[in-house]
């Protein structure tokens, strides 16, 4: 069976991106003082609007707020930095999942929802997500976590979504991010952040982002939404368009993109 059009130009954008990534790791097994693409001076800070041909903006996930709602209203205040795990509450009709998607975190809060879920009553609540990422592989387990217990994600105006966290809002069932939330993708490391031997360097990457296919595939967003992230740094994020988060799929509805 021949592939998709828009999965043979996911996996060409990959192998690209690893070519490339394998001759980096080869000057750097010989020796050399190298070191991966980084910020420009002239990247905006990450609060600046994101328009169309300038989306890359700075990415420090240290630097980003929780939020809670203000007193006496919708909107939303900043409370400190995000845990540095994710944490989850209940709030109003809606389970809320805030902080860095921390190794450990898949299995554990698969086990927190499931005992959340259990003692729910009446329709199944949303999932709220706000988080600068982390652990690929926890999000991408707690992702479909989700999907299996036919849970919706959203988002809110004043939250963010970078780094892996896409992968975890793919897991809901219906997906929905109010204007103003912002969703970012960037370049992951797949385990240790380091220059290791080239050929096994490159290796565990085409594992990873296998995986991270896959998942899309599975979760009915095109792989294509991996594209701008292989060409965006670690230290920067692509903020996605409300357009390309329709025409990539992980929104399910025009009208709910941010």
């Amino acid at each position: 069976m021949r592939a998709a059009p828009t999965t043979r130009r996911a996996l060409t954008a990959i192998l690209v991106f690893q070519l490339g990534l394998a001759g980096l790791l080869v000057f750097g097994d010989l020796g050399r003082d190298f070191s991966l693409p980084s910020r420009g001076p002239d990247v905006p800070d990450f609060d600046q609007p994101a328009r169309p041909g300038d989306q890359t903006r700075t990415y420090d996930p240290g630097t980003f707020p929780a939020t809670r709602p203000a007193p006496g209203g919708p909107d939303t205040r900043p409370s400190g930095p995000m845990p540095d795990r994710l944490t989850l509450e209940t709030e109003g009709g809606a389970l809320l999942l805030t902080g860095t998607i921390a190794p450990g975190d898949g299995a554990r809060l698969k086990k927190l929802l499931t005992e959340r879920i259990g003692t729910w009553e009446g329709r199944l609540p949303e999932v709220i997500l706000n988080s600068p990422g982390g652990s690929v592989s926890d999000a991408l387990e707690l992702g479909r976590a989700l999907r299996d217990t036919g849970l919706d994600t959203r988002m809110r105006g004043t939250d963010i979504c970078l780094s892996a966290c896409p992968y975890l809002f793919a897991g809901g069932v219906e997906r929905r991010a109010e204007a103003g939330a912002r969703i970012g993708v960037h370049q992951h490391y797949f385990g240790e952040n380091t220059l290791l031997p080239a050929f096994t360097a490159v290796s565990d990457i085409q594992r990873g982002q296998g995986a991270v296919m896959r998942y899309l595939d599975e979760m009915g967003v095109d792989p294509m939404m991996m594209a701008p992230g292989l060409a965006t740094p670690p230290d920067e994020i692509y903020l996605l368009l409300p357009e390309e988060l329709t025409e990539f799929r992980l929104v399910t509805a025009a009208e709910d993109a941010a």
